[in-house]
């Protein structure tokens, strides 16, 4: 059986839209890290990581979600918000795509970033979304 020519979408920038939406300024929601990290505080940074796959027209994509912030409990505050926003985007359309579920892989967890100004904690979380037909 062969597949028609699928348009899988860029999970990482509809997840990256979603969290901007529901976490404001002062929160910034990155894909890459600003050279001045400990000035733009508090931070998302979601990243696609390696796994995932395919059935049929869905897609499975891990996302890493890293919380930076400069006190340990900031951190937990924001990871745990971050959290409930990625459950959150199970059922929605955004950025092009309808996700279907989103489930936690790897809880929020503190890992050393390598600064006494930071704290990081990084969490996975397991997404589905469906292949669009192309126009």
């Amino acid at each position: 059986m062969s597949w028609p020519e699928l348009d899988w979408g860029d999970v990482e920038q509809a997840v990256t839209l979603w969290l901007r939406s529901r976490h404001p300024a002062p929160v910034r929601v990155v894909q890459e890290l600003p050279a001045d990290l400990e000035k733009k505080l508090p931070l998302f940074q979601v990243q696609v990581t390696p796994g995932g796959g395919e059935v049929g027209t869905s897609g499975v994509t891990l996302i890493d979600l890293d919380t930076f912030a400069a006190t340990r409990g900031a951190m937990w505050e924001l990871a745990n918000a971050g959290r409930t926003s990625m459950l959150a985007l199970a059922g929605q359309h955004v950025g092009g795509l309808v996700i279907d579920t989103v489930s936690t892989d790897v809880r929020p967890a503190p890992v050393a970033y390598g600064s006494p100004a930071l704290r990081r904690a990084v969490a996975t979380y397991r997404l589905t979304s469906r292949a669009q037909a192309p126009a």
